[in-house]
């Protein structure tokens, strides 16, 4: 016989996630509109912001940039793109920032700021809310 308890909590648990989903913003990953890169794969951009690789592929320098810890944008981002949790970020920059091996992006506070930084170092790279996307932008892998 099954618990009705479980049975309830997974119906609970379910409802719950389906109206996170909705609340979510479609975050896209953006360069400058002025740069020379049109498209990146999943992992070439997931790569870049984990400080697995600091060039596109054209051989130009990669600056990611990240919205705070904690924001709503920064914990789609990673787990959309590079399907990790908050926590499994914070750990695996705090073993490379212990190790030595690397430091993690410079951060801002909102996607606003995301797109001021893109603009004024056009070899920059980040992510925002797709409703956001302007001429100043363009996005590189939805």
């Amino acid at each position: 016989m099954i618990n009705m308890n479980r049975i309830g909590s997974i119906i609970i648990a379910f409802s719950l996630s389906l109206v996170s989903a909705e609340a979510m913003a479609d975050i896209v990953a953006v360069v400058s509109a002025k740069s020379p890169m049109s498209t990146l794969s999943k992992n070439q951009v997931v790569d870049i912001f984990l400080g697995k690789a600091n060039r596109f592929p054209n051989g130009h320098q990669a600056v990611p940039v990240d919205q705070n810890e904690g924001s709503a944008a920064r914990e789609e981002f990673y787990f959309k793109f590079a399907g990790k949790s908050p926590s499994q970020i914070k750990a695996f920059w705090s073993k490379i920032i212990f190790t030595g091996r690397g430091q993690p992006p410079q951060e801002v506070s909102n996607d606003i700021e995301v797109k001021k930084f893109i603009v004024e170092h056009p070899d920059a790279i980040g992510y925002i809310d797709q409703k956001l996307m302007d001429d100043s932008v363009k996005a590189i892998l939805k």
